[in-house]
């Protein structure tokens, strides 16, 4: 059993319990004096809080998507693996991609790619960088259409935030689901989404930069992951081809990657995302001393001393209840030609996911219209 599995939450849930209902069976029992009875005592409360925080753990865990296996966790889950390569009709082929397997969209017909879409479970392996994350592609039903058949799409990067995990993308913030309904239904164009966390060297927090005589995350996100999706699925190359999109961590990464690579991506949004950067326990030594990297990782800093790039972003934020809403009211004033720049402001609403999916079908939709095939 996983980390995330329902079954082992119920196990330690059952667990719990039995620990809660031994407690008043045995505790008369134990109200002795003596070595035994007091170990016992001791025994029984600890053994009831241990499980009951640890219930309580593994269901934040599986609601929040911190954490996907105990390897993750414990920042184990390093090894690279042997890449085998696939084109996107699944024979042996291309650039840096591994396909691990697929699955159907969870919503009615999903069963059938060409009405449905399909999510396909990918390994993607930087051949600038070297390194080795898991994603998920989500291809849109018009990709397995006979109409569709020499196009390519529009793609887009969907981040979580820090940790995460790529499974709450499709799980929690339903990014499939609501892409093939809105497609359905003519609100958003066909486009291919690459699901994954940001924090691709786990458990390091790297805020999506290259980090100096450390990981390159950022060329792994700008050069290595588009050019591994585009050796293998049908995405335009160009920068009017792709997009990027995330929640928090994986917003500030948006924001700031297209902000910084618009060869790369031209259209970003941020879910509640933040505009700078800094040192703690989870990011290490992001800018090796470095006044000019700190600098540049405060997009505020570079829309005052740097060319406004020409890109469109959408930045999402509440009056009451998020963190970010000054700063966001900021980083749209200072915005400036060619840069374009808009907004979801909502009256009250958190840091969650409910707040994100009630921003996400109108932002996906945004997103959509501002990429070409």
């Amino acid at each position: 059993m996983g980390l995330t599995s329902k079954k082992l939450l119920v196990l330690v849930v059952v667990l719990a319990v039995a620990m809660f209902c031994a407690t008043i069976w045995l505790w008369p029992r134990l109200s002795r004096t003596g070595v035994k009875p007091v170990a016992g005592r001791v025994g029984l409360l600890f053994g009831g809080q241990l499980t009951i925080l640890a219930a309580l753990g593994l269901a934040i865990n599986s609601y929040f998507g911190f954490y996907s296996s105990f390897s993750d966790l414990l920042g184990t889950d390093q090894d690279p693996g042997q890449v085998v390569d696939y084109s996107s009709g699944g024979t042996p082929g291309k650039l840096g991609l591994q396909h691990l397997g697929h699955e159907a969209v969870g919503v009615a017909g999903g069963g059938n790619a060409a009405k449905a879409g399909r999510i396909d479970k990918v390994e993607i392996k930087g051949a600038k960088t070297g390194i080795v994350t898991p994603a998920y592609v989500y291809l849109p039903p018009q990709y397995f259409q006979p109409g569709f058949s020499k196009e390519n799409f529009p793609a887009a990067v969907i981040l979580t935030g820090y940790p995460g995990t790529a499974e709450s993308l499709i799980t929690r913030m339903k990014y499939p689901q609501t892409a093939t309904e809105h497609i359905q239904k003519g609100k958003m164009q066909p486009m291919i989404l690459v699901m994954l966390r940001p924090s691709v060297v786990p458990p390091r927090d790297t805020e999506c930069m290259d980090v100096p005589n450390g990981p390159q995350v950022e060329t792994f996100f700008t050069k290595d992951l588009r050019q591994a999706i585009s050796a293998n699925y049908r995405v335009g190359p160009s920068a009017q081809n792709w997009g990027i999109m995330g929640d928090s961590t994986g917003g500030y990464c948006a924001v700031k990657m297209s902000m910084q690579h618009p060869e790369a991506f031209s259209a970003s949004v941020a879910l509640s995302g933040y505009y700078s950067t800094h040192n703690d326990p989870t990011t290490g030594d992001l800018f090796g001393g470095s006044a000019q990297l700190k600098n540049e990782s405060d997009m505020m800093w570079w829309l005052k001393h740097k060319p406004a790039p020409d890109i469109w972003t959408l930045v999402t934020t509440s009056r009451k209840g998020e963190g970010n809403y000054k700063q966001t009211l900021a980083f749209i004033k200072a915005v400036k030609q060619p840069m374009q720049v808009a907004s979801i402001i909502l009256p009250s609403g958190g840091h969650n996911f409910t707040t994100w999916n009630r921003e996400l079908p109108a932002a996906l939709d945004q997103l959509s219209q501002h990429l070409t095939q």
